[in-house]
């Protein structure tokens, strides 16, 4: 059995690296996914559809959708592989067909990542465990159909802090302040809940991905780190969605001197469990640097080495734009737009400045910029929050969202103002965005969105 690399490990060669042989059983390379219609990399939840409906193949269904992470794919054409005796499940991504799993004989191998796929996943792993190469299915689950393509996440997303006795909780404040006001308990941390069992609850209510914010002391040393490396172990083991931890990836020293890369300190939560890191201030450091020499890769930045170990589908940044207010165009050097929201002294333009450190500095470069340098550094994906935003449970801001997503071929999060399903709805009808993030909901309005959500996509 393999999976993603190495279903392409099968074939004969790819794009990816012209050089590396594969193993040659299958006579096709493999081809960089076009993104002239689409974002690259391709993540989220797809399709892996067998030609034969009323059959389960290695516990694939037709019903189904499974999480796939990747840039290159083996094009399918049909009839081409069957006739020489695989069994092929497809998948679509945008105007391109794709082999999302293929079969003979005692080989099976999936482009997406059934670990990562929820319950459908788990199904296909055993079913191959237990030998069930073909499965005919009954009538009601050949009744189901779902629309082939990608479709979009909806995420949880936990901040993770230390109370005051120690302990690691999730919590969520009002622009920024997580601690409790009036209600007789001395101001201590809002808690939430457990990591891992409000990981869990979010997992089992429908959430795509679940993504671990850090707001610890333990970010500033990483060996120091262990309660969270723990929480993501546990976590992995009961939640099977990707997950992404963020804070304090980057190029430190510990306690006792020793420097620490970021790519060491990624390697730790990937080998916990995590699947994604989220990298914030270090990106705007790294993207300034990029403008100042010229815009030439250093090849040492955390976006770079992290990327070239693990992919760029590894790398999410964490971008914290906000709103500043001109007259014109050309009042500013920077990208601006026409909004329809005007300042309280009637000003129609506005520029997206980035900040740093959790939205307390401004620093010179629109978000148009910051965008365009982390995904020549070799970013993945773009989680967009906003500052005006946040908080604030007003629902996204749509024009910021729309502009990002026209200036990147990489996927965007939207992030920031999600305050009810609605919100949801609005921002997935109205903009681009691959994704879109709810962070401080509480379970049950989590779960109606989830619900909500997969009614209007999958038709009931």
């Amino acid at each position: 059995m393999g999976i993603c690399v190495g279903l392409q490990a099968l074939f004969e060669g790819s794009e990816e690296d012209p050089e590396i042989p594969g193993l040659g059983l299958i006579p096709q390379r493999l081809k960089k996914f076009d993104a002239s219609d689409k974002s690259v990399p391709h993540i989220g939840w797809n399709s892996a559809k067998t030609l034969d409906e009323g059959q389960s193949l290695w516990g694939l269904r037709s019903s189904s959708k499974y999480y796939y992470v990747h840039s290159y794919a083996a094009p399918y054409r049909e009839g081409v592989l069957e006739k020489d005796g695989w069994a092929v499940a497809r998948a679509q991504y945008g105007k391109e067909d794709f082999v999302g799993a293929i079969a003979k004989d005692n080989i099976f191998a999936t482009q997406f990542h059934p670990e990562k796929s929820g319950t459908a996943g788990l199904r296909v792993i055993k079913a191959f465990l237990d030998g069930q190469a073909v499965q005919s299915l009954d009538e009601k689950v050949q009744a189901l159909s779902i629309p082939d393509g990608l479709t979009r996440r909806v995420i949880a997303c936990l901040d993770v802090r230390t109370n005051d006795a120690g302990d690691l909780v999730v919590t969520k404040g009002d622009q920024y302040d997580v601690r409790e006001k009036g209600d007789g308990s001395g101001g201590q941390v809002r808690n939430l809940g457990k990591p891992v069992d409000m990981a869990k609850k979010y997992y089992e209510q429908g959430a795509d991905e679940v993504p671990f914010l850090i707001f610890t002391s333990f970010r500033h040393c990483p060996l120091a780190e262990l309660p969270m490396l723990e929480i993501v172990r546990r976590t992995s083991e009961t939640v099977f969605v990707p997950l992404t931890i963020g804070g304090g990836i980057r190029d430190t020293v510990d306690t006792d001197g020793t420097k620490v890369p970021a790519l060491d300190v990624a390697t730790m939560y990937f080998k916990s469990g995590a699947d994604k890191v989220s990298i914030g201030s270090d990106a705007v450091t790294a993207a300034e640097n990029y403008y100042a020499f010229g815009k030439q890769l250093t090849g040492t930045t955390a976006i770079e080495t992290i990327s070239r170990a693990y992919g760029n589908q590894a790398v999410v940044i964490s971008v914290d734009p906000r709103r500043v207010y001109v007259s014109s165009p050309d009042s500013t050097p920077h990208h601006t737009m026409k909004t329809a929201f005007p300042s309280k002294t009637g000003e129609e333009y506005c520029w997206y400045q980035c900040t740093i450190k959790g939205g307390r500095e401004g620093r010179d470069m629109d978000v148009i910029q910051l965008i365009q340098a982390v995904e020549a550094l070799g970013a993945g994906e773009i989680l967009l929050n906003c500052i005006d935003k946040d908080g604030s449970n007003s629902g996204f801001d749509l024009e910021l969202i729309n502009d990002v997503k026209a200036h990147t071929e990489i996927p965007v999060i939207a992030s920031s103002g999600a305050g009810d399903p609605g919100h949801f709805q609005e921002v997935f009808e109205k903009t681009r965005t691959d994704a879109a993030l709810g962070a401080g909901m509480v379970s049950d309005q989590f779960s109606y969105v989830s619900c909500f959500i997969t009614v209007e996509t999958y038709g009931g």
